[in-house]
């Protein structure tokens, strides 16, 4: 499916998607003349290699993002019932880290239907045996997904999380299957959720950014990619659509640099580059790989 806007949610695979509606924006700006919502990604497009991995943040970067404080007890609570609290909202002790999460997203997109069919039956009679197996539920929505039953898909995803609401990855794939139904704001409230537990996840970052472009949220969305960046500097997409962020916003001195980044790193970056910033009477714009045009011979 062609995106106005360029197509890298591919790379965010359909593996956990989430954000909290307390941290989602409700500032709506103003699209400019340029500007346009997206429509929904697809989610068998081919990964973009720099997609693969963490990498240290960038020099003149900002530092990462922390995990949020402890929270104090609350009046009247004793400290163990405060600790007891405080353990069950933590993350899932057996979710993969961030590292993990996006390789095993990445083996997921390689999968071919009959994979995602296989996982479907695989996942079906590990419910009859338990019906409320919270990974179970999870396998079984992500098939759905793959095999773009998205609908079908959202009550096993909310099931998962009932029964086991500390799973980032159940929030982050509802989020991206939340995407592809075009339900940006409960998207962008499942990617802080997986935020919430997976705070270096540059993927749900990326997904979050999204969501809010989608709603016209550009100077919000700006910040997720920016925190996207600054997990992984190599981070292509979020270059890209940091840069047709600010674009959308007049800021095109800094769309200029983000989109030659994103081009540097992935080619096929260039042809956001030339849409969304263009010349605007300034230097020609840097496309990786172009050939210098000839000087014309000297005249006497």
């Amino acid at each position: 499916m062609k995106l106005p806007f360029p197509p890298s949610l591919a790379a965010l695979g359909l593996g956990a998607f989430l954000t909290n509606c307390a941290s989602t924006v409700t500032e709506k700006e103003n699209p400019s003349a340029t500007s346009q919502a997206m429509a929904a990604p697809t989610a068998t497009d081919a990964r973009r290699p720099d997609s693969s991995r963490v990498a240290a943040p960038a020099a003149g970067d900002a530092p990462a993002v922390a995990p949020p404080p402890p929270i104090a007890p609350a009046p009247g609570t004793s400290v163990p019932e405060a600790a007891a609290a405080l353990a069950a909202d933590k993350a899932d002790p057996a979710a993969p880290t961030a590292v993990a999460a996006s390789a095993e997203r990445e083996r997921e997109k390689k999968m071919t239907n009959a994979g995602y069919r296989t996982m479907l039956a695989d996942a079906e009679a590990a419910l009859k045996a338990k019906p409320n197996d919270p990974r179970a539920l999870l396998a079984r929505a992500k098939a759905k997904s793959y095999l773009k039953k998205y609908q079908e898909a959202l009550p096993d995803y909310t099931a998962a999380i009932r029964y086991q609401r500390n799973n980032p990855d159940a929030y982050y794939n509802r989020g991206v299957n939340r995407l592809m139904m075009k339900q940006y704001k409960a998207a962008a409230t499942d990617f802080a959720g997986a935020l919430k537990y997976r705070p270096d996840d540059k993927e749900s970052f990326f997904g979050r950014g999204v969501a809010r472009m989608q709603m016209y949220q550009y100077k919000p969305a700006v910040a997720d990619f920016t925190r996207a960046i600054q997990l992984d500097s190599t981070y292509a997409d979020a270059w890209e659509y940091r840069g047709i962020s600010y674009s959308s916003f007049s800021k095109l001195p800094e769309a200029r640099r983000d989109l030659e980044r994103a081009a540097q790193l992935n080619p096929e970056a260039a042809r956001s580059l030339r849409r969304y910033v263009g010349n605007e009477g300034k230097e020609p714009i840097k496309v990786p790989g172009a050939k210098p045009a000839p000087r014309p011979a000297a005249t006497r």
